[in-house]
């Protein structure tokens, strides 16, 4: 037979058994025995009880102050995000699709980040308000307008961003944040800037000939016009169908203007003539004989001269009552809940004169975001930007607005597919209306005049006469 050896206890154990017997050996010298009816191993039993209680308090007495000051850093973080909030004074109004995305997009990056973002929808009051909040010491870290006006008209409240830009971010997997936005207009943002990043481009645009895909399909037309010669054949064929091939409103009479100037003459020669108020070269003689004929042809809408805005776009565009519009790739979000389904394409103005530019040279700009230079947090500020402007939240906002991206790899709107290639062709930006709304005056005149000229009270003569500008002080008008 087998017998199982003892096992004994390890010594550490041992020892601290032989203590605590001696203890209470003593106290039963003593006549302090405090259990005098438990038997020796349930005395040792209720020692060893006690004993490990008294270390379990011991330890917890121990680590309660580290406990205290983890907690208390802890606290001390949370109350220091909790602190951060970032003032942010808007150029949308609340019900436009672009403030609900960005309101929401607001909320994700508080739970994300525990920075608070305080909106303020402005509107477009913004343009007449910010200047003075921000010279009256009003605390405000981020605001956006136009990319232009922004870095212009505003750029001495503006910080520069180059630094925040060359950093990686959430969203930008791992590259610099320069380095996913779109290159064209981050290129725009550098040259208004001086050659400093001051604003961020988002919300992009172009002015391009928006025109109805299926109106263009049912006239036989299989390719977009990039000559004068082509566009005149597509109107013709459009008009074949008993459609007007183009229409436009008050609003975008100037900028008719204006692309027909650069591409007579060019962009140079177009500015010279807004800056010396001098309407007397033979390039607008040459635009009046070309929309006389339009007129008379029947390819320009009967409408057009009676249009304010948004009638050309509303009465017309979305109704299929016109083919074509130069507008810009706002169109197709502005006219969506008349006309969800029209089939959006897009193409350049066409090449009108060897003299003048061709299909390389288009508007393009943005919508722009900027940091207020006395901002007390001005990281906070450009993180946000960069939520807003990479990932999910600039794909909602592109999807919700039917608008341009800013992200390089953010996917375009279906309706905008065709803007793509002309954007990312665009060799040669020009201004807004290639300067032709720079001067009141010269706007009115253009729009009274063209009016007047498509509804056959003027004749091209009748239209360049009328064009003659006088100027002031007896020399050249300067702007």
């Amino acid at each position: 037979m087998i017998c199982a050896a003892k096992t004994l206890p390890p010594p550490r154990f041992r020892e601290r058994r032989k203590a605590e017997l001696r203890i209470f050996a003593n106290e039963d010298k003593m006549g302090e025995n405090r259990t005098p009816n438990l038997k020796p191993r349930a005395v040792l039993s209720c020692s060893a009880f006690f004993y490990a209680a008294l270390m379990r308090t011991a330890l917890l007495c121990a680590l309660l102050p580290c406990a205290v000051l983890f907690c208390g850093a802890l606290t001390g973080c949370s109350e220091k995000r909790e602190n951060i909030k970032i003032v942010y004074w808007s150029m949308w109004r609340e019900d436009e699709p672009q403030a609900q995305v960005i309101a929401e997009a607001a909320a994700a990056f508080t739970r994300e980040n525990y920075i608070d973002v305080d909106i303020v929808f402005k509107g477009r009051d913004i343009r007449t308000s910010l200047i003075s909040a921000l010279d009256a010491g009003e605390k405000i870290d981020l605001f956006d307008e136009d990319i232009e006006r922004v870095a212009v008209f505003w750029g001495e409240y503006l910080l520069p961003l180059d630094e925040y830009a060359e950093k990686a971010y959430p969203g930008t997997e791992g590259k610099p944040y320069y380095s996913v936005l779109n290159k064209t207009l981050y290129a725009l943002a550098k040259e208004l800037g001086g050659g400093s990043v001051k604003n961020i481009p988002y919300q992009p645009s172009a002015s391009v000939v928006m025109y109805n895909k299926d109106l263009f399909a049912k006239a036989g037309i299989q390719r977009t016009p990039k000559t004068w010669s082509e566009f005149l054949r597509a109107c013709e064929k459009l008009k074949a169908i008993g459609v007007p091939a183009i229409t436009v409103d008050d609003a975008y009479m100037a900028n008719l203007f204006g692309y027909n100037m650069d591409r007579l003459v060019g962009a140079q020669a177009a500015a010279d003539m807004v800056r010396r108020k001098n309407f007397t070269g033979t390039q607008v003689l040459e635009f009046g004989k070309i929309w006389e004929n339009m007129a008379k042809k029947g390819y320009i809408s009967p409408n057009a001269a009676s249009n304010v805005w948004p009638a050309g776009q509303t009465e017309e565009m979305a109704r299929g009552k016109a083919a074509m519009y130069l507008n810009g790739t706002w169109l197709p979000n502005e006219i969506k809940e008349l006309a969800p389904d029209l089939n959006w394409g897009a193409f350049a103005w066409p090449a009108m004169s060897p003299k003048g530019d061709g299909t390389e040279a288009n508007h393009y700009g943005s919508q722009s975001f900027a940091v207020n230079k006395d901002s007390r947090h001005p990281e906070a500020a450009f993180r946000f930007i960069v939520w807003l402007t990479t990932g999910e939240w600039d794909e909602l906002l592109a999807e919700r607005t039917i608008g341009i991206p800013a992200g390089n790899n953010t996917p375009w709107p279906v309706q905008l597919a065709d803007a793509r290639a002309i954007v990312d062709s665009t060799t040669k930006r020009l201004p807004w209306a290639v300067g032709m709304e720079r001067n009141r005056e010269i706007n009115l005149k253009i729009q009274e005049n063209f009016k007047k000229l498509i509804r056959g009270d003027l004749d091209a003569a009748g239209f360049a006469n009328a064009m003659r500008i006088e100027r002031r002080h007896g020399g050249n008008q300067e702007f």
